[in-house]
């Protein structure tokens, strides 16, 4: 099975930044994460390991993301080089491991350069940049940024004025 730049995006922002929300808080909801992208089984559980497994892949691949062409080490997870029409990344064994493999896989493809995170420092959230040109910043222009920018000019404009008590007046 190979992974989307949809799924990697979809399991990066099982984290919300913003919110600090995780969507794979106990090793039971990252179990049934997986099963729900059928990337596990349904008699497949998932230990603390595991989980520590998932938080360092997914913060891994947010911080690769934000580095851009920048090497990040991903935690070890059983991978194999398959070789057919053209080479792939295929998951060793089964279970919650395989699963987080499989995802860890997807990096590997045609997509990985679309997927970026959010420059709005308080959202961090993955989105797949469609632009032509690859240039989008934000994950929502209308909500982060809008922010970024009003910050900005906020900045901008605090600079311009004289700061209080200053004597501006006087020749």
């Amino acid at each position: 099975m190979v992974a989307s730049a949809e799924l990697v995006r979809d399991f990066v922002n099982t984290y919300d930044v913003e919110a600090d929300a995780d969507d794979l808080g106990t090793p039971s909801e990252l179990a049934l994460w997986l099963r729900e992208r059928a990337l596990a089984g349904p008699g497949d559980r998932a230990g603390d390991d595991d989980l520590a497994l998932a938080v360092a892949l997914r913060e891994g691949l947010r911080e690769a993301l934000r580095r851009g062409p920048e090497p990040v080490e991903l935690p070890l997870l059983p991978l194999r080089v398959t070789v057919g029409r053209r080479p792939e990344l295929a998951p060793i064994g089964g279970g919650v491991t395989a699963g987080l493999a499989v995802i860890a896989a997807g990096v590997i493809g045609g997509s990985w350069d679309r997927l970026k995170v959010c420059a709005e420092e308080t959202c961090q959230w993955a989105f797949i940049d469609s632009s032509r040109n690859r240039s989008r910043s934000w994950c929502s222009m209308r909500v982060c940024g809008n922010r970024t920018k009003t910050r900005a000019y906020r900045a901008r404009k605090q600079g311009s004025r004289p700061r209080p008590g200053s004597n501006t007046d006087t020749v």
